[in-house]
């Protein structure tokens, strides 16, 4: 099986917020813990119309990141979109 499609469906399976989180902090360093953190940031940034250019002052992040995370949100489906989406209902 695929690890990535295996971390997934273990983390579809846990309902618990604070086990993912802490999965996530013993398996990521700190410095991807970040960097992972930081991507989600700009997506967010960028679907609520920040331009790349403010993202890449705000967050320090290269305008190729930028657009990457740019082309992910256009894609049909956009997963992203979906995780946004989700994240809405947090608040």
């Amino acid at each position: 099986m695929d690890r990535i499609k295996e971390i997934a469906t273990v983390l579809a399976k846990t309902e618990n917020a604070k086990e993912i989180e802490e999965f996530l902090r013993s398996l990521l360093t700190p410095s991807e813990a970040k960097e992972v953190s930081s991507r989600w940031e700009l997506v967010k940034l960028l679907d609520e119309g920040m331009s790349q250019r403010k993202i890449s002052e705000k967050l320090g992040l290269s305008l190729c990141k930028i657009t990457r995370g740019s082309k992910e949100l256009k894609k049909d489906p956009s997963y992203f979109k979906q995780m946004i989406e989700k994240s809405s209902h947090l608040d």
